[in-house]
């Protein structure tokens, strides 16, 4: 089994915060990441993909893996309000753990049915010191 991996970047803004809590405890409890006018992060997005060696040598064509990527998940989240503005996070809390388990299940079945592998890691760092890995 081999496994490539694909890096995007993208930039978004969010506010954690939790509905069916009070305003005083969204902030104590999310701090300066519960600010009402938002903050924004510099996500990297790598994606892992495995399978088999085929014909060409490759596992998968790394330009169309960005290219699947990028229209799935990219063009839906660069330069928005995760909380507002990105379907696939509606009603959930704008944390980088759901936030990632949503780029999964977009991914999961377009990488199966589009590139004849199979999506193996979803690793999302909000900053350098922190990241998500989900493995599905």
């Amino acid at each position: 089994m081999i496994y490539v991996t694909r890096r995007e970047r993208f930039n978004a803004a969010h506010k954690m915060w939790k509905a069916d809590w009070s305003e005083e405890k969204n902030k104590e409890y999310y701090g300066k990441c519960a600010n009402e006018n938002w903050h924004g992060h510099n996500y990297e997005l790598f994606v892992t993909v495995k399978g088999e060696t085929q014909e060409s040598g490759y596992v998968v064509d790394l330009k169309m893996l960005s290219i699947l990527i990028n229209r799935n998940i990219i063009d839906k989240l660069d330069h928005k309000n995760i909380n507002l503005d990105v379907a696939f996070m509606e009603g959930k809390v704008s944390s980088t753990e759901n936030l990632t388990i949503g780029i999964w299940n977009i991914l999961a079945p377009s990488i199966k049915n589009e590139l004849n592998c199979t999506l193996h890691c979803i690793k999302l760092y909000e900053t350098e010191n922190n990241f998500v890995e989900y493995y599905g």
